[in-house]
């Protein structure tokens, strides 16, 4: 094989392969109700654009990842009971480095209970983290 196909014959190959760093990905568990839904993160750089998620008309969830492409420099998980007037703020949690490397997601949070309203309303949630580079 000429030196020309040997290179694109190994590049051709190496766009097939995985790579060998994931990209960070925090998956939250939230349940209201007995329903579940997931909420995804990815790394940003600006947290304040990232939305929070609507749980049954009852909460609202916003998880975000802040950190520059495979490092995370921290991880802010918010929790506000979902009022006519505005939301309500239940729960921050920050979690700082070291986190755990690795492909295979771990648990980050364990399983969390909060209890908020008038007739204390319980929201569940449980996040793992995956893919973070050492």
């Amino acid at each position: 094989m000429s030196p020309g196909r040997t290179t694109a014959a190994a590049l051709a190959l190496a766009a097939l392969l995985p790579a060998s760093h994931a990209t960070p990905l925090l998956r939250c568990e939230v349940t209201y109700a007995g329903s579940t839904q997931v909420v995804e993160a990815r790394v940003v750089d600006d947290p304040y654009p990232v939305p929070s998620v609507d749980v049954s008309g009852r909460f609202r969830f916003k998880a975000v990842m802040v950190g520059q492409g495979e490092r995370v420099d921290h991880i802010a998980l918010y929790a506000y009971l979902d009022t006519h007037r505005q939301p309500i703020l239940v729960q921050e949690a920050k979690y700082l480095p070291p986190f755990r490397t690795g492909a295979a997601p771990y648990p980050l949070t364990g399983e969390q209970h909060l209890y908020a309203g008038p007739v204390e309303r319980e929201l569940l949630y449980q996040c793992t983290l995956e893919g973070v580079a050492p």
